[in-house]
C-alpha cells in the first residue's frame, strides 16, 4: 500500500508487519466489520418489525390471520438456524429468478428443473451476469440480511406476543371503560407498556443476533470470520509475498475481542434503555426507582 512496501522481502521487524496490516487483503479485512455492523443495523429494526407483525397476526381476531402469525412463529422457531440459512436462501433466489423467468421469458423452450440444474434465461438471471461486482456483492447480502430478518423476526415475535399478553388485562379494561375503542386501546394503552415487558426478550435476541452474524460466511458473503480464515491459514513465499505460519488464532482472538467489546457495550446501552422505560412504570424496576427517589 506504501511506496516502502514495494519490496516485501527487504523488510524486517516492524517494517515488515506494518506493510503486512495494510495490504489490500487486510483493507477488506478491516472493511468487513463495517459489513457486520451494516448487517446488524439493518436486520435489527426489519426484524422487529416483522416480529411486531407477526405478533399482531397471533393474536388477531381474525381466524386466518391469527393462524398465519402463529404458524410463522412455529415453523421458523422449529426450523435449525444452520439449515434455515442454508436451504432457505437457496429457495428465496431461486424464487425469484423463476418468477423474472415468467415474466420475462415466457416462451423458454426448456425445462427450469433439468436433474440438479436449476436453468433460467440470461435475462431472468439475479443479478445479471453482466452487472458490476457491486451488484453481485449487494443482492448477496440482501439476501442474508432478509433471511436473518425472517429467522429473528418470529423469534421477536413470539417475545412481542407474550409481552403483550403480560401487560395487566385490567388497564385494558379500564381503557375500555373510558370508552375507547379497541384500536385506541391497542395503540395507546397496550403497545407502550408491552416494551418494559418485551425489552429483556428482545435482549437475549439482540444478542444472539451478534452471536449469528458468523453465518455470514456460509451465505457466501465475505464477512470478518472468511478473511480471518484466508489470512490466517499458512502462507508460503510461492504464493504471497508475506510468508507466514497459521496464523488463524490470532485473527479468532481479535475477532473473540470484537464480540465481546460489541456485546458489553450493548449491555450497557440496553441497561440504560430499561432504566428508562421502566420510569414510572408498574412494575418492579419501577418501582424500585420510586422507592430510590
Amino acid at each position: 500500500m506504501f511506496t516502502a512496501c514495494a519490496d516485501p522481502s527487504a523488510l524486517t521487524g516492524l517494517s515488515w508487519l506494518a506493510c503486512y496490516l495494510t495490504t489490500g487483503k487486510h483493507m477488506a479485512f478491516y472493511g468487513s466489520f463495517g459489513t457486520v455492523l451494516l448487517l446488524l443495523a439493518i436486520t435489527a429494526p426489519v426484524a422487529l418489525g416483522m416480529g411486531f407483525l407477526g405478533a399482531m397476526g397471533a393474536r388477531a381476531r381474525i381466524a386466518p390471520l391469527r393462524w398465519l402469525g402463529q404458524g410463522y412463529i412455529a415453523v421458523v422457531r422449529g426450523v435449525p438456524d444452520i439449515a434455515f440459512f442454508l436451504f432457505f436462501v437457496i429457495a428465496l433466489d431461486q424464487g425469484f429468478e423463476w418468477l423474472r423467468h415468467q415474466v420475462k421469458c415466457p416462451d423458454w423452450p426448456d425445462a427450469i428443473r433439468q436433474g440438479n440444474d436449476f436453468v433460467v434465461c440470461p435475462a431472468a438471471k439475479l443479478p445479471l451476469s453482466s452487472s458490476p461486482q457491486i451488484w453481485h456483492e449487494i443482492y448477496g447480502f440482501s439476501l442474508a440480511v432478509l433471511t436473518f430478518a425472517i429467522v429473528f423476526g418470529a423469534f421477536a415475535a413470539n417475545v412481542l406476543y407474550g409481552a403483550m399478553k403480560a401487560v395487566p388485562h385490567a388497564q385494558l379494561e379500564t381503557a375500555e371503560a373510558y370508552g375507547m375503542s379497541h384500536r385506541q386501546t391497542f395503540w395507546r394503552i397496550l403497545i407502550p407498556q408491552m416494551w418494559v415487558y418485551a425489552l429483556p426478550g428482545l435482549s437475549n435476541l439482540w444478542m444472539v443476533l451478534i452471536k449469528a452474524t458468523p453465518l455470514l460466511f456460509l451465505l457466501g458473503v465475505e464477512d470478518i470470520v472468511y478473511w480471518a480464515r484466508e489470512l490466517g491459514g499458512s502462507k508460503t513465499a510461492r504464493f504471497t509475498d508475506y510468508p507466514h505460519g497459521d496464523w488463524r488464532v490470532w485473527y479468532f482472538a481479535a475477532l473473540l475481542v470484537f464480540y465481546l467489546c460489541f456485546t458489553r457495550v450493548s449491555e450497557i446501552v440496553l441497561a440504560r434503555l430499561m432504566r428508562r422505560l421502566t420510569h414510572g412504570q408498574a412494575t418492579l424496576g419501577g418501582e424500585t426507582q420510586r422507592k430510590a427517589a
